[in-house]
């Protein structure tokens, strides 16, 4: 026998791997048109039967392990595929049973022989009212209810994006999750409202299927009786009998893959999304409560007493919900009783019977003072419970990892209480054991922050941002949409929280770096340059003056990331000079491009305010014959007053207030305006680049 060749350019290709899947889709779409075109004999009939049985089972288990409906993407293609594939061996066996049905019940196959014999009894009109029934119920009841829900699924998920990708926005915002997991987020949240639209279209397929299915039977019929009468010359009783059986035979092969494919439809758009499959969720929820079972074996008990009534099998039914009830709720007892019983062990075991004595003071009592506390009222405990799906605990560690990425150290942890002496739902942050910041933000609600560009009015309780005081409003979860039409920024309660708590350690970050994480800093330095801390610390500079400059720099908003730099600044100038104040400087200069590029990061011409000639030269006197407290306090007032304008023209231009200043004034006005006007930042012109373009917006001083 001569063995078969493959053409060449089918012998090149990898029908493994990836390119093995890439051509699954052609080929099966090639087939499914082949099979409406070309005849097929009765045993391939089968072998397709078989596999759309197989198929229709697969999909079915498939959907009820899904955890999410995302898990399962492809359904809707799935149930298109599968819609065709019916209706490709609806066209094939009509074929064969116009053909060959007069020679018998297996002419066109022995699956759809037994479809027509077994389960139907050989009795075609018990067939034609089974085939009625399941057509019904597919069509009437399960593929209508599908698509429905995933119609309104579908209007959902569109409704809810706008929502869902402000608050994905806001977890990036606030450091919880990192630009990755923001993406990742925003592709499900547009792949879900893909999908529910997906389903909503091909659930029209089914519901058309089921139509082309009574209508191909009834085709399949009447088209039988005459060739049967005409081409064959079959008796009238003998043709009704043969091809009436085929076409419900036919029909019912395709209509039950087709009942399952729809209820799987419907699970699939039914559920509510979970960390549990189908069968897990229902049982563990539907069998949950010993009570609901007591009561269900006392109803079916007493329905199994009525005279006429299938009392055994009521009865057995009865004590087996009865049965089941009591080892539930055994079972429950045994688990709420586990602690305590091993509490009373261990207090026998201490051969503990009464009250222990109090104890006597010792400085185990003395408790030190939490560097960041947070405290919330009763009404806020969900946000930083576990148990009860707080998130805010996992946003402040995303708030921690980002400040250590950007500013350059990792913050204290925060030691989080609850605090019955504040109002229900109010919090507040403490640096030290001192409060910096407190607020108020109710759980279940949702703050809507006026930007500047809001239109309109929301009904709610006013009030301002907790974290930079704009005008705000406390609203419902029904309100949110709307809002966010509006131009309100909408944020949950622990968002509110976490941002406030994220602007007072970055405001008081100076305050924040101890010895203990600038030795932390030098540690983590060291593994990469041992040498160069060595030199510096103790050697040029003690570990409290590198704090000190340090910390000057958090003061003014200058990030440490670059230790690098800081350390090799010092080491170069440590040796002139030992004032922290002097030191910065320097180090500022060194760091001027990053902390140029942290003001303005979109690059180009840098927007600045300057001082007029006249103040300029007035202040350099005033810092020649003593420092700060020369400046006459008439002058001090009126660069107060011009600076704040100048800073607002600037804000209201979009444009970071920033006031250019001759080296020898910059410290000197940087301490004098940043407590009035904390928002503004004062560089001297050492610490400009020379490749950037200065572009002077106001003159403090001019008038």
């Amino acid at each position: 026998m001569n063995s078969l060749k493959l053409p060449a350019w089918l012998s090149g290709m990898n029908l493994s791997g990836a390119a093995g899947k890439s051509l699954a889709a052609p080929i099966l779409i090639i087939m499914l048109l082949a099979m409406m075109i070309l005849p097929l004999p009765a045993f391939v009939l089968d072998l397709f039967f078989s596999f759309n049985i197989a198929l229709s089972v697969i999909v079915l288990l498939t959907s009820l392990y899904t955890v999410k409906p995302l898990d399962f993407m492809a359904f809707p293609t799935v149930l298109l595929v599968s819609t065709m594939l019916r209706l490709s061996l609806n066209v094939a066996s009509t074929r064969v049973v116009l053909t060959e049905g007069h020679t018998g019940a297996d002419a066109a196959g022995k699956v759809i022989e037994a479809f027509g014999h077994f389960l139907i009894g050989g009795n075609y009109t018990v067939g034609i009212v089974v085939f009625v029934i399941l057509t019904i119920i597919n069509f009437v009841v399960v593929t209508k209810g599908a698509g429905r829900i995933a119609e309104v699924g579908a209007r959902f998920a569109l409704d809810a994006m706008p929502g869902k990708q402000m608050a994905i926005d806001a977890d990036l915002n606030a450091g919880l999750i990192g630009e990755p997991e923001a993406r990742r987020r925003r592709n499900e949240v547009s792949q879900e409202a893909e999908f529910y639209g997906a389903m909503d279209g091909a659930s029209k397929y089914v519901r058309g299927d089921a139509i082309a299915g009574i209508m191909v039977t009834v085709i399949n019929i009447v088209g039988g009786l005459l060739v049967g009468l005409i081409q064959h010359d079959m008796a009238f009783g003998d043709a009704l009998k043969n091809y009436t059986l085929l076409a419900i035979g036919d029909g019912l092969v395709a209509q039950i893959p087709s009942l399952i494919i729809s209820i799987a439809a419907g699970i699939v758009v039914s559920r509510v999304a979970s960390d549990s499959d189908i069968g897990t969720q229902v049982i563990g929820q539907l069998f949950a409560k010993p009570q609901v079972l007591y009561i269900t074996a006392a109803i079916i008990g007493g329905m199994g007493l009525i005279p006429g009534m299938p009392n055994l099998v009521f009865l057995l039914l009865a004590a087996a919900l009865g049965g089941s009830a009591y080892l539930m709720a055994k079972r429950a007892k045994e688990q709420a009783e586990a602690p305590e019983a091993e509490a009373a062990a261990a207090a026998a075991a201490g051969g503990q019977t009464a009250a222990p004595e109090q104890e006597e003071a010792s400085w185990q009592d003395i408790l030190p003072v939490d560097t960041l506390g947070l405290e919330v009222g009763y009404r806020l405990i969900p946000l930083v419970d576990k148990a009860q799906g707080g998130e805010l605990l996992k946003r402040i560690k995303g708030i921690r990892k980002k400040f250590a990425q950007e500013v350059g150290f990792l913050a204290p942890p925060v030691h989080i209480r609850d605090n019955l002496e504040l109002k229900p739902s109010a919090y507040r942050i403490a640096l030290k054991g001192v409060e910096v910041g407190a607020g108020e933000a109710f759980n279940g609600q949702f703050l809507a922050i006026n930007p500047g560009m809001a239109s309109g009015t929301l009904q709610g309780m006013e009030t301002t941002d907790p974290a930079f005081g704009l005008p705000a409003v406390w609203i419902d979860a029904a309100q949110r949409d709307e809002a966010q039409s509006m131009g309100y920024t909408v944020v949950d309660a622990g968002t509110v929280v976490a941002t406030h708590l994220n602007h007072l350690i970055t405001t008081h970050a100076s305050e924040l770096l101890g010895r203990a994480e600038v030795q932390s800093l030098l540690d983590h330095l060291g593994k990469d340059s041992p040498k160069l801390v060595e030199d510096l610390v103790p050697k040029m500079i003690s570990l409290s003056g590198l704090q000190k400059v340090l910390q000057n720099l958090l003061a003014e908003g200058v990030h440490i990331r670059d230790m690098r730099t800081i350390i090799e600044t010092l080491a170069e100038h440590t040796a002139q000079s030992q004032d922290p104040n002097e030191l910065t400087a320097l180090v500022r200069i060194a760091l001027g491009r990053a902390i140029v590029q942290q003001l303005f990061p979109n690059g180009g011409e840098l927007s600045v305010m300057t001082l007029d000639n006249r103040l300029e030269r007035l202040l350099m006197q005033a810092l020649s014959t003593g420092g700060e407290a020369g400046i006459e306090p008439g002058l001090a007032d009126t660069i107060a007053q011009q600076a704040n304008a100048a800073a607002q023209q600037q804000e209201a231009l979009g444009l970071t207030p920033v006031l250019l200043v001759p080296g020898p004034l910059r410290a000197l006005l940087s301490r004098f305006l940043r407590r009035a006007l904390p928002q503004l930042k004062v560089l001297s012109h050492a610490e400009i680049p020379e490749t950037k373009t200065i572009r002077v917006t106001a003159l403090v001083g001019a008038n």
